[in-house]
């Protein structure tokens, strides 16, 4: 809960509450994506075993 406040918003800004679980999925979607672009891509090296 604090990577997404710090990275999206502290706090919601609609007022109503279906307003605000669009804008908590929406800002979770982005974290994911942003998340997913950070990982790096990991490939087996040639010659060594893996664990």
């Amino acid at each position: 809960m604090s990577r997404y406040k710090q990275l999206i918003s502290p706090k919601l800004d609609l007022r109503d509450f279906n307003g605000q679980v669009v804008e908590a999925l929406a800002g979770v979607k982005v974290m994911n994506k942003m998340l997913t672009l950070g990982m790096p891509v990991r490939q087996a090296l040639k010659g060594r075993p893996t664990l």
